[in-house]
């Protein structure tokens, strides 16, 4: 996204003191290593404040994610620059494409900011090729620490999966899996083809699974390879998390349900019998 904002300089703030800087996308010509205590947007975001004060940046960029999502808005408001959400396609430095109404319309808009403060759809994107990189490193200390929140612990699930949002295969099941139990069997599917598992809202909701397996509107927005939707009806909050996926398989014994719509390959088939039969034919 940055690439496709102009041809000049592009820097990248970092905060993990583990980054290999010699192994960079080319056009990344200057690192800065910022030293956080924590990454809670508060933190953050006075960071963000700190190299704009210095770097004098036109354009900030974040992944549209949970974490950047949390971030750049205050950090937009601490640089006095209304943000535009979402982008999923740059067609000018001031100019941007991004969904409303669930992904149902596309809105072209024009930014009258002297910096653009940007949040970014990391799916709709080529990824960076990475390569030897001759990126400058710079050092970036805080001169203040806010007080207004403290990091108290951290507890993150383990798994021997694929990350959801970055897997090459999904496989995600909804309110037809009738319990949380039946999961297994998308894990199961999920084991041999190498990919993750993710659930629609309904699921969430009835608490099947937990909430960061949630793929939609208001969970994690993921473009797979291939996304494999088991007994999910189709709704359109679901259908703005994953319709940008290159290969989607939709199993519902519900013939008229949305999400063949949206399918590009569909069996109509009692769920229960059709998942272990293709697991057990892979």
């Amino acid at each position: 996204a940055a690439q496709k904002l102009h041809s000049g300089t592009i820097t990248l703030l970092n905060t993990n003191p583990s980054l290999d800087t010699s192994n960079l996308p080319p056009s990344v010509s200057c690192v800065i290593n910022a030293k956080a205590k924590d990454s809670l947007a508060e933190t953050m975001s006075l960071l963000i404040k700190k190299a704009q004060d210095t770097k004098s940046f036109t354009h900030i960029l974040a992944p549209g994610t949970k974490f950047g999502s949390n971030i750049l808005p205050r950090a937009a408001a601490m640089i006095d620059s209304s943000p535009v959400s979402d982008v999923i396609d740059v067609l000018g430095e001031d100019t941007f494409i991004r969904p409303i109404y669930a992904g149902n319309a596309l809105a072209k808009v024009q930014s009258t900011e002297s910096v653009k403060v940007l949040s970014v759809r990391s799916t709709a994107f080529d990824k960076a090729e990475l390569g030897a990189s001759s990126a400058t490193v710079e050092e970036l200390e805080m001169d203040e620490e806010q007080t207004l929140t403290e990091f108290v612990s951290a507890n993150e699930s383990q798994s021997d999966r694929p990350e959801l949002s970055s897997a090459s295969v999904v496989v995600s099941g909804g309110r037809g899996m009738k319990d949380g139990d039946n999961f297994e069997m998308l894990f199961g599917l999920a084991d041999k083809l190498n990919g993750a598992v993710g659930a629609s809202r309904a699921a969430v909701d009835a608490g099947f699974v937990p909430n960061d397996m949630q793929v939609g509107q208001t969970g994690k927005v993921v473009a797979p390879d291939l996304y494999i939707a088991v007994g999910i009806s189709g709704a359109i909050q679901h259908l703005s998390g994953m319709k940008d996926s290159k290969t989607i398989v939709a199993i519902n014994n519900d013939a008229e349900a949305p999400i063949f719509q949206v399918a590009d390959y569909g069996l109509t088939q009692d769920l229960f019998k059709a998942v272990p039969e293709l697991t057990e034919k892979l």
